[in-house]
Parts: structure tokens; sequence; C-alpha cells
């Protein structure tokens, strides 16, 4: 029978991207910004969100791009920001169709119809990308927020060297973990409302929640992270760059409680899994934490 150690390694490596994921993602995303350049002034487009920073897990969905507009495109800018998200909106119709396209508060996204089957297996292929517009504003950029009507500061290379310094610190294992529990957070069992949103936040409270060293235990570990996570979600999560809306700002003091709630369920549910293992009973343990994060968890 496969031990612990073993099943969390296998876990955390069918979350990475293999190398038919990483070509299916590439042929969309750039498809994509090559049909979006003819359509709008574009300085740059670049991959960024947890996709760019390797913390995305599967299915593998909303890869986030940043398209940079120049200068003559700045009328945007000086509109409310739903009048540039319609703009990329009615583009990506013409190309995918209505049903295909999705306006969102920063972004607008594109599905790709995949259907994901009972395992969560997608035939390596990309669900879908999420667009977002943006102007440069000095060594940041500026994207539109549609919940707020204002145009919102953002830093995506800050986010992605803070991801890397913590990881690093952790001994290589912490987006493994974010990972895991970003996967926890699309478990069916939690109905289509996820108990954290953004997922992004989840990624934001490890920055703080998963310090000291890695003591090699994935059980061990994955439970501390889950009870720091319910203590801490009815807080003021800041934006790790310092220049956008709160991270938490995406959930009211309802979602924030449901959340603690199913985190601390989360929580209680790893201590029963260690528990089975501490009387020796692996098989056990493994069935307790395959219902706690989805049927991508290995039981052999």
């Amino acid at each position: 029978m496969i031990t612990l150690d073993e099943a969390f390694r296998k876990f955390k490596s069918r979350l990475e991207l293999n190398d038919r994921e990483q070509k299916n993602a590439t042929q969309r995303h750039t498809e994509v910004r090559e049909y979006l350049e003819t359509k709008f002034a574009v300085e740059r487009s670049f991959l960024t969100g947890s996709y760019a920073r390797h913390t995305k897990t599967k299915p593998l969905k909303d890869i986030d791009i940043f398209f940079v507009l120049k200068e003559c495109e700045r009328h945007y800018r000086g509109n409310a920001p739903s009048v540039v998200l319609t703009a990329f909106y009615d583009a990506l119709v013409a190309k995918y169709g209505k049903a295909a396209i999705r306006k969102q508060s920063r972004s607008v996204n594109v599905d790709f119809g995949v259907v994901i089957d009972a395992d969560d297996n997608t035939d390596y292929r990309v669900v879908s990308i999420d667009v977002v517009p943006a102007f440069e504003e000095g060594d940041d950029y500026e994207i539109p927020d549609d919940d707020s009507g204002k145009w919102i500061k953002t830093n995506p290379d800050i986010h992605a060297d803070k991801a890397t310094a913590s990881h690093k610190a952790f001994s290589n294992e912490w987006k493994g973990l974010v990972r895991m529990v970003k996967y926890w957070n699309n478990n069916p069992r939690h109905g289509t409302d996820k108990p954290v949103k953004p997922s992004f936040l989840i990624e934001v409270m490890a920055l703080q929640c998963l310090y000291g060293d890695w003591q090699g235990r994935f059980d061990y570990e994955l439970q501390s992270f889950f009870a720091t996570l319910a203590d801490r979600i009815l807080a003021e999560w800041p934006d790790p760059a310092g220049l956008g809306p709160p991270v938490s700002n995406g959930m009211d003091a309802a979602r924030k409680m449901r959340a603690r709630e199913l985190l601390q369920t989360a929580s209680r549910e790893a201590t029963l899994a260690i528990n089975f293992a501490r009387r020796g009973q692996n098989g056990e343990a493994l069935k307790a934490w395959r219902t706690l994060f989805g049927p991508r968890f290995p039981l052999s």
C-alpha cells in the first residue's frame, strides 16, 4: 500500500502541469493574444496570476493574460472601467460566440467548452482564460474594477517575487501546499460557491500562515494550515503589492463566516486522518484525505 508521504507527493505531482497541458495552454493563450492584438493597440501582453506564479491548481481554469494597451488607447482610461471591459467582451464574442464569453469585475473570461469529468480530468486541455486590460503606471499597472467603478493599481511582479521567496524559504514545498489547499477550495462538496474567494486570497494568507521551517510532514503542515486559515479568515488581507484594495474584499461577512466554518471542518477532518495514521490505519487515513481534498488525491 502507498505510504502517506508517497500519496501526498503523488497528489502534488498530479496538481502540476504536464507537458501536454502546458502545450495546450500555450496554444490557447497564444491564440487569444494574437487575435486581440488585431482588435486593440497592444504594447505587450504577458501571462500573470497563479499560472505564471506556478500556484495554479487543476482543473486548469482562468489563466490570466494582461494586455497592456498603448497610449493611443488611453481614451479607455478616461472612462468608467465598464467601457474597456465591454470593448474586450464584444471583440471576444465576435470570435468565440456569446455563450463562451463572460464579463467579470476586472477581466473578461473565455470559456473553451471543455468538459471536466468526475475525476477532474479535462483531457489535458485548458478550460478557460481571463483577459485583463491594463495600462502602465510607472513601474505598476492600472486595471479596471467594475465593482467599484474605479481603475485600481496592481503589480503582478511583486506578487510573483513574494511567492518565489516564500517557496524558497519553505524548502520549496510552499507552492505545492498552496495548490493543494486551492484544490480543496474547488472540491465539489462545497457546491459551485467556493469557500474562499478569490482563490488568490489563499495564496495571500499563505505568505504569512505558512512560515518557519518545513518539518517534512504534509499531513501536519496541512492540518495546521487549515486551522490557521480558519482563525484568520475574518481579518482584512491587504494586496501584497500594497497597491490595490484588500484581497479579502472579495467576500462579505456572511461569506467569511461560511469560509471559516468550512476551514474549521477541513482542519478537523485533517486531524481525523492523522489519527487514523497514528493508529496504523493507513488505508483509512488515505480515504480520509481523499474525502477532504477530492478525486485527485491517490489511494494507491
